[in-house]
């Protein structure tokens, strides 16, 4: 049973258009199609590298806020030790406001390094965006923690999708740590948003990674 990480909505709240998008949705099939098929291609490579470097499960997922602060289950292929949550208070918080960053962050293992610098752990979430929990293109989707701690314009954000990239992730994430800014951010891809714009940001996604720029 879904959960929300925020109380009910109110009657009549505001749509963002691109929940209803017809056109988004299409492309968010298709995309995770192919994203799935790149992943099934390249998933027991990166299964053996994992097991070998830090033998353990293979995936890591987590509780995840999306549209309207539904809670989802969001996957990614495992870049840290096994129980790398438990130990979290050990490690420098490195970013400002309600998200947690460390450039190096000792948790990640050799090959999780690896797996972050390409962003091929986020292959799985190809999966997410199929079910409909997220959209190629949207907002950071944050965690049930960070989510409690929101102010109110920080809810906005939530009136989209979370994306596997948006506006943050196509400029450079590791080089924004402020929270605010990320905040700012989305709620100025909300403002711009049209289906252009999202394949645009793909694109720009696509030449951030493949020039590992930003990625930590």
């Amino acid at each position: 049973m879904q959960t929300s990480c925020l109380p009910a909505p109110a009657p009549h709240r505001f749509v963002h258009p691109s929940v209803e998008s017809k056109a988004k949705r299409l492309v968010d099939i298709l995309g995770a199609l192919v994203g799935l098929v790149i992943t099934a291609a390249i998933a027991i490579p990166i299964a053996i590298a994992i097991q070998l470097d830090n033998p353990g499960p293979i995936f890591f997922s987590q509780m995840r806020c999306g549209l309207n602060g539904r809670e989802f289950r969001m996957w990614k292929f495992r870049s840290m030790v096994v129980g790398a949550d438990k130990l979290k208070h050990q490690v420098e918080n490195q970013a400002k406001g309600l998200i947690f960053k460390n450039e190096d962050d000792p948790r990640q293992t050799r090959v999780g390094r690896l797996l972050r610098r390409t962003s091929l752990d986020e292959l799985p979430q190809f999966w997410n965006v199929l079910k409909g929990d997220m959209s190629l293109v949207g907002t950071r989707p944050p965690t049930p923690d960070e989510v409690s701690r929101y102010e109110q314009h920080h809810r906005q954000r939530l009136s989209v999708k979370p994306g596997l990239t948006g506006v943050w992730q196509a400029s450079g994430r590791s080089a924004i740590k402020d929270f605010e800014e990320i905040v700012t951010m989305d709620l100025l891809y909300q403002q711009k948003w049209s289906i252009g714009y999202d394949l645009y940001l793909i694109f720009k996604t696509v030449g951030a990674v493949l020039a590992s720029k930003g990625a930590c």
